[in-house]
């Protein structure tokens, strides 16, 4: 593999946060409103066409499974309600959350990067606390005790 593509997926995993953070923000997680928040997030980023692909899909993938990656979420994060984190760091886990859960990413890719955008972008304290939650997150899909919030939360997509 070339080195361009994990640098061009690195790039495509901090615009869809940035997507993903002010759709938060502004409460728009519907399928239209993400949308238009990508168009405008979009422009900040020289992202190739398929760096943009991958942003996108990043981005739906999340959105359209977020009750189920909240639940995800909650069962790893312990004493910690996800409405309750800090914003970067509840859309870091949301977004390592789909990749770990909904894709073929090695689980190791997915938290090395999570780290390292929650470090750049979070406060002194994210990047252990996203590694704490996603690592028990990742042992809890290998051995099947997670899959079945994924599958008892139906409804989405």
């Amino acid at each position: 593999m070339s080195r361009s593509r994990p640098v061009a997926r690195r790039l495509s995993r901090r615009a869809a946060l940035q997507v993903l953070y002010a759709a938060d923000l502004g409460d728009a997680l519907g399928e239209g409103a993400i949308d238009s928040v990508f168009e405008r997030v979009d422009g900040h980023f020289e992202l190739s066409e398929g760096g943009r692909a991958f942003a996108r899909e990043l981005v739906c993938g999340t959105a359209s499974r977020r009750e189920r990656i909240d639940a995800l979420i909650s069962q790893h994060a312990r004493n910690w309600r996800v409405e309750r984190m800090a914003v970067v760091d509840r859309n870091v886990l949301r977004l390592a959350s789909y990749e770990l859960a909904f894709t073929d990413a090695p689980d190791r890719v997915v938290l090395d990067e999570a780290i390292e955008i929650a470090r750049e972008f979070g406060n002194e304290r994210s990047g252990a606390f996203v590694n704490g939650v996603l690592d028990a997150m990742a042992r809890g899909l290998q051995s099947g005790e997670s899959r079945e919030i994924l599958s008892a939360s139906g409804g989405e997509g």
